[in-house]
């Protein structure tokens, strides 16, 4: 007979960055799918490594799945002259999601739980990268840590964000079109 101990462990999974974990490309092609609303179509992308409006719209390119960066412009600076808080927390959480991401299996979701960031400097122009670094994973949470700095290696922003880990939701299929 086994123990409380033994039967957590035999219900343990196996390490989470091992196979069966997702690249930035699967990433990109869950957001394509999900947009056009069919598996393997792809949408238009205005910006390299896009994944949706929002990272096309800002401009985030991603290096890899923890590292994204950002071409400050016009369009980001607020009515004080400074790079937007909404930029930066942005940048954070798609950083911290697809960091995750990449560690997730294809039966996974993932959502922000929250995000508590520490604004400590600001830019106005020039790019920014923010980095991210998975604290700790289980099987419902992750935690990460992110730092966003700015090409002359200013420190602009530190975040600790927790993310909520569950089942994929089976989604029922559309109706099919009547024939006419």
């Amino acid at each position: 007979m086994q123990g409380p101990r033994a039967r957590v462990a035999a219900r343990r999974r196996k390490p989470h960055a091992a196979v069966g974990s997702r690249s930035l490309r699967a990433v990109s092609e869950d957001a394509d799918s999900a947009a056009s609303g069919r598996p393997g179509e792809s949408v238009g992308r205005e910006g390299p490594e896009a994944l949706d409006g929002v990272t096309s719209f800002i401009g985030m390119r991603w290096e890899d799945p923890q590292t994204v960066r950002l071409q400050i412009r016009p369009e980001l600076i607020n009515r004080g002259g400074l790079l937007s808080g909404v930029v930066t927390y942005a940048l954070i959480d798609y950083c911290m999601g697809s960091t995750l991401w990449a560690q997730t299996t294809p039966e996974e979701r993932i959502a922000t739980i929250g995000i508590s960031v520490n604004y400590i400097q600001t830019a106005v122009e020039g790019e920014i990268v923010c980095r991210t670094v998975l604290d700790r994973r289980n099987r419902t949470i992750g935690i990460m840590s992110s730092e966003v700095r700015h090409e002359d290696g200013r420190l602009l922003v530190t975040a600790i964000g927790s993310y909520s880990i569950f089942p994929a939701r089976k989604r029922p299929r559309p109706p099919a079109a009547p024939d006419g």
